[in-house]
């Protein structure tokens, strides 16, 4: 009996390691304020990874296709619930986590004789002034974070680190949607690499773990080295695009960026890889 808890912290653990590696192959997401609203951005394999949740919220999100899915109906069907029976005023992007979803996600990564959810979820909600503009992102075990201004998603917690970094230090107090798109891209193009090397230094079983912690610490590329990865990347994925645009009539405020939009919002280095 008394060998039960160890058993059940074990089994987290190794639930933990489990989903981590899950993530290896995902695409991270960046959500970033500009000065009409939120955006959205990620490159994508060809499955969609972004999503209109309500009026005024959207859902970026990495792992199982089947188990994002599942994820965002719930939390469409909850959204769509929440204003019939009150308001679309209460529809909020903090209720939905942290009543909704959050405690789903957390219930099925404990239950360790039940598969979990491979999932990180990102929420935007625009609010009904700038400042009031939020982001919520939810791990595979139910916690979730609130943020303001940016937020990504990664596929491991260094690699998040290192674009929320990035991102701290290149926003300025206002960007127009082009220059937020191209520090969004960019800021993909560090967490892309960061995991590659991550990758890298796990296979280099040889190399003492202190020469491998220096690589966690590396100097952030240049520009053009990040755009120069985009491009490869790219080349063989979809660029992924959306905004909640504050100065869209109407309830919703969701609009996917479509190739013709990208054409003429991007880096001219990106710019061959949409068709107009």
């Amino acid at each position: 009996m008394y060998e039960e808890p160890y058993r059940w912290v074990e089994a987290v653990g190794n639930r933990r390691q489990y989903l981590d590696e899950q993530f290896k192959q995902g695409s991270p997401v960046v959500g970033l304020t500009y000065e009409g609203g939120i955006l959205l951005t990620t490159v994508s394999k060809g499955t969609p990874k972004l999503y209109e949740i309500y009026d005024r919220l959207a859902l970026g999100g990495m792992g199982h296709p089947t188990d994002l899915e599942k994820l965002r109906f719930s939390l469409l069907e909850m959204a769509h619930v929440e204003g019939f029976n009150r308001s679309p005023s209460d529809v909020t992007g903090s209720r939905l986590v942290k009543y909704g979803i959050a405690p789903v996600i957390k219930q099925a990564f404990e239950e360790v004789y039940k598969a979990p959810f491979i999932v990180r979820i990102l929420v935007a909600e625009l609010g009904l002034k700038p400042e009031k503009d939020a982001f919520l992102t939810i791990n595979y075990d139910g916690t979730f974070e609130e943020t303001t201004g940016r937020a990504v998603l990664a596929a491991t917690p260094a690699a998040q680190t290192k674009m929320m970094a990035y991102l701290k230090e290149h926003t300025t107090a206002t960007l127009s949607l082009e220059q937020s798109l191209d520090l969004a891209l960019r800021a993909w193009a560090i967490g892309s690499l960061a995991h590659q090397q991550e990758e890298t230094d796990q296979q280099a079983e040889t190399e003492p773990p202190t020469s491998r912690a220096g690589s966690s610490t590396a100097a952030i590329p240049k520009a053009d080295v990040l755009m120069t990865h985009l491009r490869g990347i790219a080349g063989e994925r979809v660029i992924e695009c959306a905004v909640l645009d504050r100065q869209v009539p109407g309830t919703s405020k969701y609009r996917s960026l479509k190739p013709a939009d990208l054409s003429r919002l991007l880096p001219k280095a990106l710019q061959s890889l949409v068709a107009g």
